[in-house]
């Protein structure tokens, strides 16, 4: 029996790369993507010479992910590997809409997959900030333990991957990345988000002296989008990559502030000159002109004073076993910062400054 590979997400960034990955590795294998109907038209363009790829118009909101009876049966009987990425990633979402698609679609989506007969893995997204507002040492096997969140998105991912984990029978594997970027062979990237809001700021100074934020001492975890897809593919393939969680974080994270300082000298040839305090910046950033004026979400900045530290000895035990490995910041942030002047006024890579 072939693979069927089944996805929720597309034709986001990182579930349309994911295919492109799980058919290059399995070239006998077909794939059904459950797409929003907000998408559809989207997922038609990118899929129509695909010849092994079928698009269901369907919703994780709804029971039975809002799919016919009739199409019910022949998925139970066919899919082997489910991919779950569909998700509101937005940091400053309001939380009804993020328990709505993050806790309650992943709910219909674990009893679906509780309902196929063929089921070889079910490969759940999550994030590495379902540790909320933990400090020091977070390991892979470590869930629960009493945090607070930062916003309703780490709030809701922790309640969605409480109830992956809890599921019976069910052969899974959690995926926590931490903050990813672009390709770091290409630097392409769908939005200039998360740690690109660091070059959105200094865009924004001009001529002007470019300061450090804060202390920045604490690790600052970032990934990119290729060894996201490489580990995935491995994990959702290999034995040991069943019935456990894995950090996608990188084992030897820059500080904040060198993190900070390598983007300044990459896009303006020099490093910052002078401190301003941490408090000061939030309180800036809380005022919405100053967002705009900067085009920098006020959500991002507490990110790059993260005090945990993402253990992911586990992933890296077992990707080493296919030869993958987190590469190093320093060796492709050139790249990143390169794809960013090409496309900076991009229109579509934009998002919307509250």
């Amino acid at each position: 029996m072939s693979n069927q590979y089944m996805m929720t997400g597309y034709p986001g960034f990182i579930a349309g790369r994911l295919f492109r990955a799980l058919a290059e590795r399995d070239p006998s294998a077909s794939f059904v993507f459950l797409v929003h109907p907000s998408q559809l038209e989207k997922a038609r363009e990118l899929t129509e010479a695909e010849e092994r790829v079928r698009l269901l118009v369907g919703d994780i909101t709804r029971e039975g992910l809002g799919l016919s009876a009739e199409e019910l049966p022949a998925l139970r009987e066919s899919i082997t590997h489910f991919f779950h990425l569909a998700a509101i990633y937005d940091l400053a979402v309001p939380r009804e809409a993020a328990y709505t698609v993050n806790v309650i679609g992943t709910e219909h989506v674990n009893r679906f997959v509780s309902t196929l007969k063929h089921l070889k893995r079910y490969i759940y997204f999550s994030t590495a900030y379902v540790s909320g507002n933990r400090t020091g040492i977070v390991k892979e096997d470590e869930l629960d333990c009493g945090q607070g969140f930062k916003n309703h998105y780490e709030a809701t991912k922790f309640e969605a991957e409480k109830r992956v984990a809890a599921l019976k029978d069910v052969p899974c594997t959690i995926i926590r990345p931490g903050v990813v970027v672009g390709d770091s062979q290409t630097g392409e990237t769908v939005k200039f988000d998360g740690p690109y809001f660091v070059m959105r700021f200094l865009d924004g100074m001009g001529n002007l002296p470019v300061p450090y934020v804060g202390k920045g001492s604490n690790p600052f975890n970032i990934v990119p989008v290729d060894y996201i897809l490489k580990a995935t593919v491995w994990l959702a393939h290999a034995e040991k990559g069943a019935n456990r969680t894995f950090h996608l974080t990188d084992p030897s994270p820059y500080t904040a502030r060198e993190v900070y300082r390598m983007i300044c000298e990459e896009l303006r040839g020099k490093a910052p000159s002078y401190t301003i305090p941490g408090k000061v910046a939030d309180w800036l950033m809380s005022i919405p002109p100053v967002r705009k004026f900067f085009d920098v979400e006020r959500e991002s900045i507490s990110y790059m004073s993260e005090q945990s530290e993402y253990d992911c000895s586990q992933a890296v035990s077992v990707l080493a076993e296919g030869g993958i490995r987190c590469p190093d910041l320093a060796s492709y942030l050139p790249t990143l910062v390169r794809y960013y002047k090409e496309h900076r006024e991009d229109p579509d890579k934009k998002i919307l400054i509250r």
